[in-house]
C-alpha cells in the first residue's frame, strides 16, 4: 500500500517536472498573455477615441448650419402657436419665422391700431391677411387698413369681419394702394356701393369677391355695382338687402366661373334673364333662399356649361324648371335639390335629368317625393353615379332603395336620412352596388342594428354609420367607436 501510494506520487511530480520543462510551451503562454494585454488596451484606446468624438459632436449645433430656407420650411409645417414659441428661440429664429410667415389673422379691435406698423414691419411677405372684429367691440379704422396696404406689398387674400368703422374713403385710398390683391372677402362691414365700386375700378387682378352682410348698401339710395376692370372668377353674395345693385357685376362679368347667391332679398328672375345672357362660361351655381321661380330657372338653363346646380329652399322651383335646366344644362355632374318639402319637384322634374344630364356623378334630394320610377330610371341612365343622398321624403322606401341597389353599379357612398326604409330593405345592400364603400342611415326607424351586422357579414370592408354610432373595419377587423352598443350587442 505505502509503495503504490510513493509510486503515485512519483509519477504525478515525474509529469509536473515534464510539463515544465518544456521550453515551447513557456513561451506560447507568455505570447498569449501579451497578445491579450495588447488587445486589451487598443480596445481602451478606441473606447477612449469615440468618447471624444462624440463629445466634440455634442458641442456641435447642427441647427445652426440649416439654411434660412430650410428652417423656415420646417416652421410652415408646425401650427400657429408652435411657431410663435419657436420665434422666441433666439434672434435668428425670430427673424426667419417672420421671413417665412405669409399668413397672419389678428383681432381687429382699436387696440391694434398702434401696433399694427410694427406688427407689418416684421412680417414682410404676408401673402394672406385676416382682420376679425368682435361684434360688441370697436374695429380698425380707415388709417389702420391704409397701413396695411403700405407696408403688405405682396398681399393677394384679404379677409375682413365685423370691421364697422371702415368707410367709402377708406376704402377707396386702400384700393389704389393695393393692387395685387386676388381675393377679397368683406363680411359685416359699414362700407356701401362706393366702396365696392372702388374696389372693382382699382383692383385689376381680383378674381374672388365675398360680399357678407354689408350694412352700408342698405342706407338710402346706392349706385350700382360695376364690373370694373377686373375679371372675376368667383362672385359670393349672401345676406344683402339690396342685392339687385349687383346685376351689372353679374351680368358684366364674362369670365365668371361659380356664383353664389344666398338669402338675398328681392326678385331674381329678371337678373337672370339678362345676366344668363352674358356668362357663357357659368360652371357652378349655388342658390338658396332666394325669391326664384320656373322664370328664372328657364334663364339658368341657357348656361350651357353649367355642371354644378344648387336650388336650396326655393319653394316657387317646381318640376318644370328642373326640366328645362336639364334641357339646356346637359353637362350637370353635381346636382343638389331641396324641395323644403313643399312638394313641387317630384319625378317629372327628376325624370328629365335623368334623361337628359347622363354624366351626373352626385345627386342630393331633401324633402323631395321621389318614387322608384324616378330613381330607377335615374340608376339606370345616369352610369358615372357615385354619391347618392336621399332625405327627409315620405315617398324612398325599401322599393326604391332596391331599385338604386340593382342597376346602380358606380355607386360608391350613400346617404338616407328621414326615410321610410327598413332592414330588408338595407339587407338587399349585401349583393347589389359592388363599388359601394359607405352608407350613412341617420333617422330612419326601421333601420335596427341587424342589419348592419347583416351587412358586415356579408361586405365585411364596407364602411357604415348609424344613428346609434359609426361602425368601420378594416382588414376583417371590425372596430368600434363611440356609441356602438346596439350594434355591438348584435355581433356577438
Amino acid at each position: 500500500m505505502f509503495r503504490k501510494f510513493e509510486y503515485l506520487l512519483m509519477g504525478q511530480q515525474t509529469s509536473s517536472v515534464a510539463r515544465a520543462s518544456r521550453p515551447e510551451e513557456v513561451m506560447g503562454s507568455f505570447i498569449r498573455q501579451r497578445s491579450s494585454g495588447l488587445a486589451c488596451a487598443r480596445s481602451q484606446e478606441k473606447e477612449m477615441e469615440e468618447i471624444e468624438q462624440l463629445e466634440l459632436i455634442e458641442d456641435v449645433e447642427y441647427i445652426s448650419q440649416l439654411p434660412d430656407e430650410c428652417l423656415a420650411y420646417i416652421f410652415q409645417k408646425l401650427e400657429s402657436a408652435d411657431r410663435n414659441q419657436c420665434s422666441l428661440v433666439c434672434k435668428r429664429w425670430h427673424w426667419v419665422e417672420a421671413q417665412g410667415r405669409q399668413r397672419l389673422s389678428l383681432l381687429a379691435n382699436t387696440e391694434l391700431g398702434p401696433v399694427l406698423p410694427a406688427l407689418l414691419c416684421r412680417f414682410q411677405h404676408l401673402t394672406k391677411l385676416a382682420l376679425r372684429c368682435d361684434r360688441k367691440a370697436k374695429s380698425i379704422n380707415d388709417t389702420a387698413l391704409f397701413l396695411v396696404g403700405r407696408y403688405c406689398l405682396q398681399l393677394k387674400k384679404l379677409k375682413l369681419k365685423g370691421c364697422k368703422q371702415l368707410t367709402d374713403e377708406g376704402i377707396e385710398r386702400f384700393s389704389k394702394i393695393c393692387s395685387p390683391l386676388r381675393k377679397i372677402s368683406c363680411g359685416s362691414c359699414s362700407f356701401g356701393a362706393r366702396g365696392v365700386n372702388s374696389i372693382l375700378r382699382h383692383c385689376s387682378y381680383l378674381e374672388d369677391f365675398t360680399v357678407k352682410r354689408l350694412r352700408g348698401l342698405a342706407e338710402g339710395p346706392s349706385e350700382l355695382i360695376e364690373p370694373g376692370c377686373c375679371k372675376l372668377r368667383r362672385l359670393c353674395l349672401k345676406e344683402l338687402y339690396n342685392a339687385q345693385l349687383f346685376a351689372p357685376l353679374i351680368a358684366g362679368s364674362k369670365n365668371l366661373h361659380t356664383l353664389t347667391l344666398c338669402k338675398n332679398s328681392g326678385n331674381w328672375d329678371k337678373i337672370f334673364e339678362i345676366a344668363t345672357q352674358h356668362i357663357p362660361n357659368l360652371v357652378e351655381l349655388h342658390m338658396e333662399r332666394l325669391h326664384l321661380s320656373d322664370r328664372g330657372l328657364h334663364a339658368v338653363s341657357k348656361c350651357n356649361n353649367l355642371e354644378v346646380l344648387h336650388v336650396v329652399k326655393t319653394p316657387e322651383c317646381t318640376s318644370l324648371g328642373l326640366s328645362a335646366v336639364a334641357e339646356g344644362c346637359r353637362r350637370l355632374r353635381k346636382l343638389h335639390l331641396d324641395g323644403w318639402k313643399s312638394n313641387r319637384i317630384g319625378d317629372n322634374g327628376l325624370i328629365s335629368v335623368a334623361w337628359k344630364c347622363k354624366d351626373l356623378q352626385e345627386l342630393v334630394l331633401i324633402g323631395i317625393n321621389a318614387t322608384a320610377a324616378s330613381l330607377g330610371l335615374m340608376a339606370a341612365n345616369c352610369l358615372r353615379l357615385e354619391r347618392l343622398a336621399l332625405c327627409s321624403s315620405d315617398t324612398v322606401g325599401d322599393l326604391e332603395l332596391s331599385c338604386i341597389i340593382i342597376k346602380c353599379h358606380s355607386l360608391k357612398r350613400l346617404c338616407i336620412k328621414g326615410c321610410p326604409i327598413t332592414d330588408q330593405g338595407m339587407q338587399a345592400l349585401a349583393t347589389g352596388c359592388p363599388d359601394l364603400v359607405k352608407v350613412k342611415v341617420k333617422k330612419c326607424r326601421g333601420v335596427t342594428a341587424g342589419s348592419a351586422a347583416f351587412l358586415l357579414a356579408h361586405r365585411p370592408s364596407l364602411i357604415i354609420s348609424l344613428d346609434s354610432g359609426v361602425l368601420v373595419v378594416e382588414s376583417e377587423i371590425a372596430r368600434i367607436t363611440e356609441r356602438t352598443v346596439p350594434v355591438a350587442r348584435s355581433l356577438h
